[in-house]
């Protein structure tokens, strides 16, 4: 668990390598003077009046959790492939909000508490097709946990009902926090 300090600390990280990123300039080296607990993995979700802009993460923290955040949050302001690159005029209506990841699980989805909406994010793999949704998406769209399987599978390009069949669902949690 993050302290408040930790938090504000990674948003800030967040908030300045996506206007370095936007802006053209070099993403200033992480020195961070709180300790950082491990994690399995970082998102950062970039959103403009509410409203998805970007969001782009890593399943696997290698290089510690600031520096992922750092990488995470410059991309999700330029790579996300569903979004034109963030431009300067927008800086101001953008908000950043961080998603740290705990372990994944695998689960079988069809047992009744396997997934516990706004709980758990998912994962959902099938061949070279991955997947992910994180814990508060369902939540935002009002989905149940069907749905929200049904989605994961739709993110990985897969068809709706892949967790039915041979494709592996993982679970994880995330504590998830924003400006």
């Amino acid at each position: 668990m993050l302290t408040d300090d930790q938090k504000a600390a990674l948003l800030r990280v967040a908030r300045e390598a996506m206007t370095a990123r936007v802006l053209g300039q070099p993403s200033a080296t992480v020195d961070m003077p709180l300790q950082l607990p491990d994690a399995s993995g970082v998102f950062v979700t970039i959103k403009r009046r509410g409203e998805l802009r970007g969001c782009l993460g890593t399943l696997r923290c290698r290089a510690g959790l600031a520096e992922e955040v750092r990488r995470c949050a410059g991309d999700s302001a330029s790579e996300d492939p569903r979004f034109p690159r963030v431009a300067r005029a927008e800086l101001p209506d953008l908000s950043v909000e961080v998603s740290v990841l705990g372990p994944l699980e695998q689960i079988d989805p069809r047992e009744p508490d396997a997934i516990v909406v706004g709980r758990h994010g998912l994962v959902v793999e099938a061949g070279a097709r991955r997947g992910l949704l994180l814990p508060q998406v369902p939540v935002e769209w009002g989905w149940n946990a069907e749905q929200f399987l049904r989605q994961t599978c739709n993110k990985a390009g897969l068809s709706d009902e892949c967790w039915t069949d041979d494709a592996r669902v993982y679970r994880f949690e995330a504590e998830v926090f924003g400006e």
